[in-house]
């Protein structure tokens, strides 16, 4: 069996990874993207506590957000083809001088 800390550091550096992600990205997309990198490694760490504790509980919660994880990308998605339609690209540093 692999060890809870194996399971902590990964769902960590997932979160990190999502984290600069959101910092240095410009185009919306990959913006949501990394959005979802970091939620996924906090669904990581939540599930992993949960299994190790032995309580059921965490693992209910990580269903519940990823639930709402879907439903918040496809109305980032929506978002995105409005943008589109509307000034042509949807690179975020483009977009703000636009607004």
């Amino acid at each position: 069996m692999v060890a809870l800390i194996y399971y902590l550091i990964l769902g960590v550096s997932l979160f990190f990874i999502g984290i600069f992600g959101i910092l240095t990205q410009k185009n919306f997309i990959k913006f949501l993207m990394c959005i979802e990198i970091a939620i996924n490694g906090i669904n990581l760490n939540l599930a992993a506590i949960s299994s190790f504790l032995a309580d059921p509980s965490g693992q209910t919660f990580v269903m519940f957000i990823i639930a709402i994880s879907a439903a918040e990308i496809a109305v980032g998605l929506a978002l995105a083809i409005i943008i589109y339609r509307r000034f042509g690209n949807i690179e975020l540093g483009e977009l703000m001088e636009k607004i």
